[in-house]
């Protein structure tokens, strides 16, 4: 449900002060589902290893036994990117098969979320099949390089390196409009895309369509009421999002190196007149969410630059819905629902 009706899922009026609202209980789908699987768990005690292997066990699109959603056809390719390969895969909706024979697709580059340190297309592919087929957009699915083996700008450099190829002639050979490429991604992907979009208008290189940001983490939440709400029970445990944070960071070898606060590592931080001159913007935000004030937040801020914004609220859903569809309704609804979003940011019109 989102902030304004419960019966709806269209964008909302961003609140001032950016505190979200969250329903009596979580969806109960989501509950069931976490109670069913205990160790499954974002920044827990257990640590990012085993947590990798939870995630690719219950979501790889390999194991999963019902609820996996049909797609025309992936492309399993890669590139070679600034510090080695890249693999990327490209799932090219039946929606969009007139677009793509016109030369006129519209494509969404995706980096997924996990702390910048857990998860793989494997896990995410599932989700954004959905999102394809209702976007009408073919879907750029990005096996960055994680943390803490690699840090910041690694992951920034290898998406900026993708969106150089989607608008490229290799675009343009699979059917995509140059001017018709967005960029996304959940959580710690929205981090990344908030950042690269940043990063793209301050090296004057060719923007992206479109942000799309779902439950980002534009900056650390430790001081916000969502923190406290939602610390920890709802799978992204709160305490734990700073471990991500230090695996992100860089170490510094010289004075004066990247800090915490640098526009493209805390996009949220920034003052609003920061963030002018940017692509129109998505933001999604979840009620169980730690995440959800600093991405209402960011939604504010970009609002105020003058950014178009469409935000929307779901008050009885939580961080990493997009991977639960098989288990949630309402997970896929929402999915469905950020699709015909993407369509209309990139296509200019409202999917039917």
């Amino acid at each position: 449900m989102t902030q304004e009706n419960e019966n709806s899922t269209m964008p909302s009026s961003i609140p001032d002060p950016p505190i979200g609202k969250r329903s009596r209980r979580p969806n109960g789908a989501l509950e069931d589902f976490l109670y069913n699987n205990p160790d499954l768990e974002l920044g827990g005690s257990k640590g990012f290893i085993t947590e990798r292997s939870h995630h690719q066990r219950i979501f790889g699109i390999h194991n999963l036994k019902k609820g996996v959603n049909p797609i025309a056809r992936v492309e399993y390719t890669a590139i070679r990117g600034p510090h080695g390969t890249i693999p990327i895969r490209i799932l090219y909706p039946e929606s969009a098969e007139d677009w793509k024979d016109r030369g006129e697709a519209g494509a969404l580059v995706y980096f997924h979320g996990g702390g910048y340190t857990v998860g793989s297309v494997d896990e995410f592919e599932n989700g954004l099949r959905l999102m394809a087929e209702r976007s009408g957009c073919q879907i750029y699915c990005v096996d960055y390089r994680l943390a803490p083996e690699f840090r910041y700008p690694v992951q920034l450099d290898e998406y900026d390196a993708v969106i150089d190829w989607v608008q490229s002639e290799e675009g343009r050979k699979r059917g995509v409009r140059a001017d018709r490429v967005a960029g996304g991604g959940d959580s710690a992907g929205g981090n990344m895309t908030a950042a690269i979009c940043l990063r793209r208008r301050d090296q004057g290189k060719k923007p992206l369509c479109a942000q799309i940001l779902v439950y980002p983490q534009p900056r650390l939440p430790f001081d916000t009421p969502a923190a406290k709400e939602n610390g920890s029970g709802y799978y992204l445990h709160i305490n734990g999002i700073f471990g991500f944070a230090s695996h992100y960071m860089p170490r510094p070898t010289k004075p004066n190196g990247p800090s915490p606060l640098d526009p493209y590592l805390s996009p949220g931080y920034q003052p609003a007149k920061e963030l002018a001159n940017q692509p129109r913007a998505v933001v999604i935000t979840n009620g169980f969410d730690p995440l959800r004030d600093v991405g209402i937040e960011y939604a504010g801020k970009l609002k105020e630059a003058g950014v178009g914004v469409k935000w929307v609220h779901h008050e009885d859903l939580m961080n990493g819905w997009l991977q639960m569809t098989p288990w949630c309704h309402a997970a896929g609804d929402a999915t469905r629902d950020l699709g015909k979003l993407v369509g209309g940011m990139v296509y200019g019109y409202e999917q039917e």
